[in-house]
């Protein structure tokens, strides 16, 4: 799983409050709710955007294909069902195995993988993704700072800020760079207030139903989050900006038997998901190897069957024990040889033990198939990585990055291939769109400008030396207006 690392947080919280104190100087346009006086829905949008640059600058986020297409999946099933009236939703996954999930205006959601591994199901795990959707629906930042008699734009950027550091960092950290960014305690901002998160509960609540998910899976993950605060030297980081009380609790369980009553399948699905989790977690992968295969004959539901052989199969390749994985994976595949999980971990089991033509293989067949599938091209450029393909791989990285031009690890990896294949001005071209991604127009720009120069020596066409200049001279007026 390829990472990337951060700044300081310090520097970070900074920035963000140097840039909203400029846009605050700004009007803002009147979209005709009671709050658009203050934020309207294209601002919280920008805004969005520059928190999610942020959030890839300062905490090491996981490029898990299947992981980052299941988060995907759910939360576009929960916001089709939900009252968003924005559907333009971006996401990020960060490696970490403590629970946290944040959201922010502009539709970006975000989980830590430790979510995977304290919600026992799909239900659990739904609840919190349709509680943050809730908060974003609902427009509690913006509503947040409408309630604020003073600095409306900068208490706006505080309180994404204080998000970003609760995010990113633990919540002693966070409020230390709050208070050396602020001067002041902001600890009010730390947390929606009590009745927001009332009503993100029982919005997030309809929004399950609707979707067809368990409502009183909330209460249910909400009682083992107590469970954890009770017996732990300090709570789960989500707690932090999610307190959980028993009349919380209770509210949640008294709105969940509202809803008529229904039949809700156990996804299989999710449960792969978190069984990679376990697996990325673990520290000795014999000892996990170990519990499985003690485990092997426990009675289960087909589900939990199907999930439980997969554990064991990702552990073994995790090992090291590729034909081992291979064998355990076969029983799977027999059952349902299309299903996207399967085949990419079959395929990363086969790059595993050097037989990457065999990935490749049949990589490009469901490719084709599933053209635009993420963990599919993905997984194929990996194996094409591993042959040391780099032509083929770039090429297959450059294609998705037209169809996922926001994903900026797919950019990141394509720049990495450009240079193992020797293609020094494309390099320049993906690093560019990667450091857009993260809002550092200036380093984009310098890449460009690298660019430009090799295209002009090598004697490019003038229509791409023209468009290539056209870039550099938009990003010189990003430059420009960021450096104020």
């Amino acid at each position: 799983m390829r990472l990337f690392a951060a700044p300081s947080l310090s520097l970070l919280l900074a920035l963000y409050l140097v840039t909203f104190q400029a846009a605050a100087q700004s009007a803002l346009p009147t979209l005709g709710d009671r709050i658009s006086g203050t934020v309207s829905l294209e601002e919280e949008y920008r805004l969005g955007r520059q928190f999610l640059a942020q959030i890839r600058r300062s905490a090491p986020t996981i490029a898990d294909s299947l992981l980052n297409s299941y988060l995907e999946s759910i939360t576009y099933r929960l916001a089709s069902r939900s009252e968003l009236k924005d559907h333009r939703l971006s996401f990020v996954i960060i490696d970490s195995d403590t629970l946290n999930a944040f959201a922010a205006p502009g539709g970006v959601i975000g989980v830590n993988t430790g979510l995977f591994l304290h919600a026992e199901n799909e239900a659990e795990f739904a609840s919190v993704i349709a509680h943050e959707i809730a908060h974003v629906s609902q427009r509690h930042f913006a509503r947040g700072v409408d309630e604020a008699e003073t600095s409306r734009i900068p208490n706006l950027a505080a309180l994404l800020a204080s998000v970003v550091v609760m995010a990113t960092s633990d919540s002693q950290h966070g409020a230390a760079a709050i208070t050396a960014a602020q001067g002041m305690a902001l600890s009010n901002q730390l947390r929606f207030s009590r009745s927001n998160e009332a009503e993100a509960d029982r919005t997030g609540q309809n929004t399950m139903f609707n979707a067809n998910l368990d409502p009183a899976a909330m209460a249910s993950l909400f009682e083992r989050l107590m469970a954890l605060n009770r017996l732990g030297s300090r709570p789960p980081e989500f707690l932090l900006s999610h307190p959980v009380t028993e009349s919380r609790v209770a509210d949640a369980r008294s709105h969940a038997r509202r809803y008529p009553p229904r039949e809700y399948s156990d996804s299989l699905e999710y449960r792969l998901m978190r069984a990679r989790v376990v697996n990325h977690y673990a520290e000795d992968k014999e000892v996990l190897v170990a519990e499985y295969e003690r485990q092997r004959d426990e009675q289960r539901s087909e589900v939990e069957q199907d999930a439980f052989v997969y554990g064991l199969a990702v552990a073994y390749w995790e090992n090291e024990q590729y034909a081992l994985a291979e064998q355990t994976l076969a029983e799977l595949l027999a059952k349902e040889p299309n299903r996207i999980s399967y085949l990419v971990t079959q395929a990363e089991i086969l790059i595993g033990q050097n037989e990457e033509g065999r990935a490749i293989a049949l990589l490009r067949r469901h490719r084709e198939i599933n053209p635009g599938n993420h963990a599919v091209a993905m997984t194929l450029a990996d194996a094409l990585i591993s042959a040391r393909n780099y032509d083929e791989a770039a090429l297959v990285l450059d294609e998705h990055g037209k169809v996922r031009p926001d994903d900026h690890h797919i950019w990141f990896q394509l720049a990495e291939v450009q240079g193992q294949a020797g293609n020094i001005s494309k390099v320049h071209m993906a690093r560019a769109e990667y450091f857009i991604l993260l809002e550092d127009f200036n380093a984009a720009w310098e890449q460009l400008r690298y660019a430009l120069q090799i295209k002009q020596e090598e004697g490019a066409s003038l229509a791409e030396q023209a468009r290539l200049l056209q870039k550099v001279n938009e990003l010189e007026q990003l430059v420009r207006e960021s450096n104020g």
